[in-house]
């Protein structure tokens, strides 16, 4: 994998959101009252922001592959302890001592029931008392959002809050569906 670290680009990696972003700022805006063509800055934004979703994917696939390995390294695991149970189970060893270890033990093996319940006549069940009872908050919500139904007896019984989430406007950058990228990053080094 082919990292290029632009300053640009690890000035954002040093954002959070408990830190002051003013420097990050000035240099961005440092960046775009610079000499450099118009076309060039805006290309080197945007491929700051690229080294930084090839970092992410490179991190995603990275732990994909991790996981992948750590599910088998269990399963193994798993196999290779109940293989030499048995093992042991078959020259009547139950528990073995060590120096290094205390012991090897055998723990009994265990069921374990599992139950799908499938009901063929709800009504009579209910009969039986295996009831439950409870608020249908999607009818509540639906009659909420409704306009014209009157939920005014309904919203003496509700303590209802609203609240109101504004996200901050993002910078939303357009690939350009062409092979010349590529090139464009050696071109780009120059700017930063």
């Amino acid at each position: 994998m082919k990292v290029t670290n632009y300053r640009l680009q690890t000035e954002i990696e040093h954002l959070s959101i408990n830190n002051q972003k003013s420097w990050f700022t000035d240099y961005l805006k440092s960046l775009l009252e610079s000499d450099k063509p118009y076309f060039q800055k805006s290309d080197y934004i945007a491929l700051c922001f690229f080294e930084l979703d090839n970092k992410v994917e490179y991190l995603t696939n990275e732990i994909k592959a991790l996981t992948a390995q750590k599910k088998k390294l269990e399963e193994a695991k798993r196999l290779g302890l109940e293989i030499t149970a048995k093992t042991l189970q078959t020259y009547g060893i139950d528990k073995m001592e060590g120096t290094a270890i205390s012991s090897l033990t055998i723990t009994p093996s265990k069921k374990k029931i599992n139950r799908k319940i499938n009901i063929k006549n709800p009504n009579k069940v209910m009969e039986l008392g295996f009831v439950e009872f409870s608020v249908d908050k999607k009818a509540i919500e639906t009659a909420l959002n409704n306009d014209t139904e009157d939920t005014t007896e309904l919203l003496q019984y509700l303590d209802v809050t609203t609240t109101t989430e504004t996200t901050s406007p993002k910078l939303k950058i357009n690939k350009r569906r062409s092979s010349n990228n590529i090139e464009s990053t050696e071109l780009l080094n120059d700017v930063a």
